[in-house]
Order: structure tokens, then C-alpha cells, then sequence
């Protein structure tokens, strides 16, 4: 079954080797990953992969083709001895309503009344609940738990989203970086990138200037070569990606998007945030909570001279822009649309890359806010889109 898989890496021009691959099944004779897909991970990655460059690619491969495999024990007297898997029985409790049963939920009314009743209920519950509207449990329409329905609530142990309509994750969530290597599979992407130019000659003079060696040959009788400074493009260019939760669905235009700018300017920093920005973005997903950059130092590095791009849905609880404490993984003391303004205030030209399609935008409450708080700067991620939002950027 692991040859299929190798094979896969291949096709992801993932660089592995048959030496590696045989280092693999030898780790897995030894038992050292019997049942359990979490150390299989762990001893796959460490025998197949030898530059860090790959470990997103090959997380992609080993998510997609052991999609739905779980570890279902410890050793194997107790896993054959076990009758049901408790995973299975988890996955029964889950709670699955109709489009009609998810309209008779009622949110509570208000970020605020939300962290309230949370906290009145974190003093009041005694153990676990299942079912139910009230307490923090699973398979329920409470906003507090997992498994469940609710229109905004508070996801409490639960590892992936179902509905995509928590306020908050009460979770350590982990994203991946994207990947700069991606081959286009059109270069439309570039050539409306390329829009996006102020030519200018600088550093050494290492290239050949053929216009004036012949003239000044001319002039002087003799072969007289002049060179000049290389013509590089100097606009200067800064990224914030959206990663994780509902922006999954659009990595694969936002990696094409990311290879194309990383290739065409020179000049281009970029950072990661999630949902909305906030006091903090980071370079590294893997390690977002130990090696972040503060917002407020962006503002201070970057020259006002940046063209500043977002690449987001910009799909969220709303509470997440306009509160402070909104965001949907920690406690923000100020709100998401006071960083936004700071960043609007200080860089003169910034839109807004959306990969949702402009049809749907009037139909989430965070899009239009973050519409406004960027001028109506907000573009489809499109071929259409891209060159406004270059026009936009060149003015």
C-alpha cells in the first residue's frame, strides 16, 4: 500500500528516494508506527523528507492519499481485543441538521452576551455533556462544544470545522505555509502582474549598453565599451495572505498568485495572518506562536512608498472586525478594523484580493465591513480583478 504513496511524492516532485522509501518500510517492520497514523506521519516525513523546503507538499500528498484512515489504538493485543472504535462512536455523536432544523437556532444575540454565558456556564457545569442546548458538550445546538450546530458559538475540542460558524476556537489551530514553487497553469497571472512596473537602472553597471559603445566608438575612433546598471523593477511590494480555516478552499489560486508575485518583484515582502489582521503576522505557520512580527514594527520598517495587498475571503464572524476580544483564536484588545486603518493610514495604495466570486459578497456581513474600511479597494481574485487592482496600485 506505501508504493502508491511514494509514487505520489514523485508526482508532486517531491524528491524522494528508493534508499529513503526502503528506510521507511524497515522503521515500520521494527513496529515503530504499528496503528497509528500520527507516528506513521512522523516516521514517514523523517525518512522521506530531507530539506524542509518539502514538508509542506509532502503533507499535502499524505493528507489526500490516507484521507480517512485513523489510529484506532495502542498496540495490537488492544486493538484486536477492542469491539468498537471509539472514534467511530465519536463520529455517531456528531449532530447533523437539516437546512429547516438550523433555522429554528437561535444565536444568543451579541459577542458580548456570548463570552458572558460562556463564562456563567464554565462556573456552573460539573462534567461531560452530550446533546443538548444549554451546556458546553457535544452533538448538541448549544453554542459551546463541539460536533454540534449553532449560528456562532464558541468550538471547544473539535479538530476540523463542519460549519464554519465559530465565533471563537477555543483550539491550537495549525496551518501551512504556502508553497512559492507552484507551477502556473496559465501565465496570465503574470502578465497582469507585469502591469504593475516602474522601471528603473541601479547598482553596478554590469550590463552591456550597446547603444552608447557604439557611440561613444564613434566618437573616439576606437572600440570604447560602456556598460550600465541593470533595469530592475522598483516598485516595492507588501503581502498579507489569509491562511487556515475557510481560506483552504482557495489555496490552490493563492499559491499560483503567491509563485507569480515571488518571481516578478524583487522588491516583495509578505506575511501571514488569519481572518482578520491584528497585532501580530507572521512569516513561518509552523512557527506562528514563537516567532511573530509586530504589526505596529511593520508600520515603521516599511516606507509609506509599499504597495500593500490583502489576499483573503475576508469571510468571518463580523465580531471579528469590529470588537475587540472578536478574534476567533486569542484575545485581541484592539479590534480587527483599527489595525486595518493603521495599516490604510500609513501605506498610500492597498487593495483587497478576494477569491471568493463578487457575486456572493453582499451576502456576508465581514466582506462588506472590510469593503468599506479599504474604500471599496476589494478585487475578485480574477484576471479581470488583478488588473484593477494593478491600476489601482499604479495610480
Amino acid at each position: 500500500m506505501f508504493i502508491p504513496f511514494f509514487l505520489k511524492l514523485k508526482e508532486a516532485k517531491v524528491p524522494v528516494t528508493l534508499r529513503e522509501f526502503l528506510s521507511l518500510l524497515e522503521g515500520m517492520e521494527e513496529g515503530i508506527a504499528d496503528y497509528d497514523v500520527e507516528a506513521f506521519y512522523y516516521l514517514a516525513r523523517a525518512a522521506l523528507i530531507k530539506d524542509e523546503r518539502f514538508i509542506d507538499r509532502f503533507d499535502q500528498v499524505f493528507a489526500d492519499y490516507f484521507r480517512g484512515v485513523e489510529a484506532v489504538g495502542g498496540d495490537r493485543v488492544a486493538t484486536e481485543a477492542a469491539a468498537i472504535p471509539e472514534e467511530w462512536l465519536r463520529k455517531l455523536a456528531e449532530k447533523h441538521l437539516t437546512d429547516e432544523e438550523k433555522k429554528l437556532v437561535e444565536a444568543l444575540g451579541g459577542f458580548e452576551k456570548l463570552m458572558e454565558t460562556l463564562r456563567e456556564r464554565l462556573a456552573e457545569q460539573k462534567g461531560r455533556h452530550q446533546g443538548g442546548s444549554k451546556w458546553i458538550g457535544t452533538a448538541g445546538t448549544s453554542p459551546f462544544g463541539a460536533h454540534g450546530y449553532n449560528p456562532e458559538g464558541v468550538r471547544i475540542g473539535q479538530e476540523a470545522s463542519h460549519h464554519r460558524k465559530a465565533v471563537k476556537v477555543w483550539d491550537r489551530r495549525e496551518f501551512q505555509n504556502l508553497d512559492d514553487s507552484i507551477e502556473l497553469g496559465t501565465r496570465n497571472i503574470k502578465v497582469a502582474l507585469k502591469r504593475l512596473r516602474r522601471w528603473v537602472r541601479e547598482g553596478a553597471a554590469e550590463e552591456l549598453d550597446l547603444s552608447g559603445t557604439i557611440r561613444s566608438t564613434a566618437e573616439h575612433g576606437y572600440l570604447d565599451v560602456q556598460t550600465r546598471p541593470e533595469r530592475r523593477n522598483a516598485v516595492k511590494l507588501l503581502m498579507f495572505f489569509d491562511v487556515g480555516g475557510s481560506m483552504d478552499d482557495h489555496i490552490r489560486v493563492v499559491e499560483e498568485l503567491f509563485s507569480a508575485a515571488r518571481a516578478e518583484f524583487r522588491h516583495m515582502e509578505y506575511f501571514y495572518f488569519h481572518n482578520c489582521l491584528y497585532e501580530g503576522v507572521w512569516k513561518d505557520n509552523r512557527r506562528r506562536r514563537v516567532d511573530g512580527t509586530a504589526t505596529a514594527d511593520l508600520i515603521r520598517t516599511f516606507g509609506s512608498d509599499y504597495r500593500v495587498v490583502f489576499v483573503g475571503d475576508a469571510s468571518m464572524s463580523p465580531y471579528e472586525v469590529t470588537h475587540p476580544g472578536g478574534s476567533v483564536e486569542h484575545w485581541n484588545r484592539e479590534a480587527g478594523e483599527v489595525w486595518l486603518n493603521r495599516i490604510t493610514g500609513h501605506f498610500r495604495k492597498c487593495v483587497w484580493l478576494n477569491p471568493v466570486p463578487e457575486g456572493y459578497w453582499s451576502h456576508t456581513t465581514s466582506i462588506s465591513i472590510i469593503r468599506r474600511l479599504l474604500a471599496e479597494r476589494m478585487y475578485p481574485l480574477t484576471l479581470g480583478g488583478l488588473e484593477k487592482a494593478t491600476r489601482e496600485l499604479s495610480r
